[in-house]
């Protein structure tokens, strides 16, 4: 049985749904996941783990700063493990945004890190404007109407394909 530590960064909460729903899968396989968000991670959690994985969101074409520092910071203990990887982003509910290797996001942290996770993925996000403040509902829908994505504020809609984040946590465990 593996120890699992698995952490994430999330910005309304979707990343930290699909990070629960993967948790369920790895411990129905016997696997021992301790899910945590990032600012509760410390150092000795990450030495004493057996694998790690780590959920990111996007929001505006980017990753959580704190995110992207701690990897960095991070970086040598993170690369002696097997490790897992995934974005969340609305971009990759088109299907030719979809996978690590044709998603923006995800290629341009891995590149800014030179870093190179086991095991990487991206899952579409929820679009739920009613949810959202006012400056970032009208960003996030002039985005929308821009990528010819839904604009009618009253959308509350997941793209997250989850048979995707099911076959991702098998595969974690297979790590």
């Amino acid at each position: 049985m593996a120890n699992i530590l698995f952490f994430y960064s999330t910005t309304d909460g979707h990343t930290l749904k699909i990070s629960q729903t993967m948790q369920t899968v790895m411990e129905q396989a016997g696997q021992q996941v301790q899910l945590l968000p990032l600012d509760q991670v410390n150092a000795e959690q990450l030495s004493q783990c057996d694998k790690l994985v780590i959920g990111a969101s996007i929001r505006y074409g980017k990753h959580q700063a704190s995110l992207v520092q701690f990897i960095a910071d991070n970086k040598a203990v993170i690369e002696s493990k097997p490790s897992a990887f995934f974005t969340v982003n609305l971009v990759a509910r088109k299907a030719e945004k979809c996978e690590p290797h044709t998603n923006p996001y995800i290629i341009k942290l891995l590149d800014q890190l030179a870093w190179q996770p086991s095991l990487q993925g991206v899952f579409a996000g929820k679009l739920h404007y009613q949810q959202y403040g006012f400056l970032d509902r009208n960003m996030i829908r002039f985005i929308m109407w821009v990528t010819k994505g839904p604009t009618d504020p009253t959308t509350n809609q997941e793209f997250t394909d989850w048979q995707k984040v099911d076959e991702f946590a098998h595969a974690v465990c297979q790590l």
